[in-house]
């Protein structure tokens, strides 16, 4: 490549001189890199202040990332590509994260200084929405997994009533942990994650209006739809106060009557044959279980 000088005088004809472009660059020297430079206690976050492509000549660190070639080392970080494909952060580094926090405090507001433990933070906001934010060392920081949230709110936060209660449970089924009393749901429809948390909060204010409802069929449920046992007029009940009512009349002489049997069922072997049998029928069969049954059997016929 060429470039064309024409000169001119007043007294002279015009003239044309033809220099080389490489010629011309020869005369310019190259200056220092800028990495050399660089105070040490510069002021980063002015080199870096948001998010961008690693620049090599910007970062006064001996990086070198690739696959070394012959058992050799990694290439340097000029020219490395490899450095270029990924996500940094450098200009996350903590003196930039307190500018940051330094510049939004004046826009917060305290913590409220009656929420000073979990229970309490618990009881005035019951419902916890979690996601996960990963970091991924790729050309792009999404991940299709940061969409999906967990809603979680204990059963006994809500105001539910028990024929409400038991109609949840019936509603979100493997949803529910018994052990924590916690309502699990997990939402991964929509492609962001705000879509998600509202379509969750969406589903537990249908769930919580539907437990609510009743229907007519509902008064159609017999003792073998029941969700668990109750000992209440139940035939155990009523074999047990027929033979402590024979007993008592035999020995005592005494007739049948409800005041007989109000102070029957107000024992206190009475009760624990009545928890057993509860226990026995909601629970299952274990060893504990049957033990305890076995106790409270021996207790009330005085065996």
């Amino acid at each position: 490549m060429l470039l064309v000088l024409v000169c001119r005088d007043q007294q002279a004809e015009p003239h044309t001189r033809r220099i080389s472009l490489h010629m011309l660059l020869l005369e310019i020297k190259a200056g220092d890199p800028r990495t050399e430079k660089m105070p040490v206690d510069q002021d980063w976050t002015a080199v870096y202040p948001s998010a961008t492509p690693f620049r090599p000549n910007a970062v006064p660190l001996p990086l070198r990332m690739g696959y070394p070639v012959k058992g050799g080392v990694p290439p340097e970080k000029k020219g490395n590509l490899e450095l270029l494909k990924i996500p940094n952060f450098l200009h996350l580094t903590p003196v930039a994260i307190k500018k940051h926090c330094e510049a939004l405090k004046p826009f917060c507001t305290e913590w409220p200084s009656a929420l000073d433990t979990d229970a309490t933070c618990d009881e005035h906001f019951p419902i916890k929405v979690d996601g996960t934010d990963y970091v991924s060392a790729g050309p792009s920081v999404r991940n299709p997994s940061a969409r999906v949230v967990h809603l979680r709110v204990k059963l006994s936060s809500l105001n539910l009533d028990d024929h409400a209660s038991k109609k949840m449970l019936k509603l979100v089924g493997n949803k529910y942990c018994k052990d924590t009393d916690v309502i699990t749901i997990k939402t991964d429809s929509c492609p962001l994650r705000q879509q998600n948390q509202d379509y969750a909060m969406y589903l537990l204010t249908v769930l919580y209006h539907e437990s609510w409802k009743t229907e007519a069929w509902e008064a159609e449920k017999s003792v073998a739809d029941m969700e668990e046992y109750s000992w209440e007029d139940s035939p155990s009940q009523r074999n047990l106060l027929d033979v402590l009512v024979r007993r008592k009349a035999a020995g005592e002489g005494e007739g049948e009557g409800e005041e007989v049997r109000e102070q029957l069922l107000g024992r206190s072997e009475v009760q624990e044959y009545k928890d057993s049998v509860t226990r026995l029928k909601n629970e299952g069969e274990s060893e504990s279980a049957v033990l305890q049954y076995k106790e409270a059997v021996k207790k009330v016929l005085n065996l």
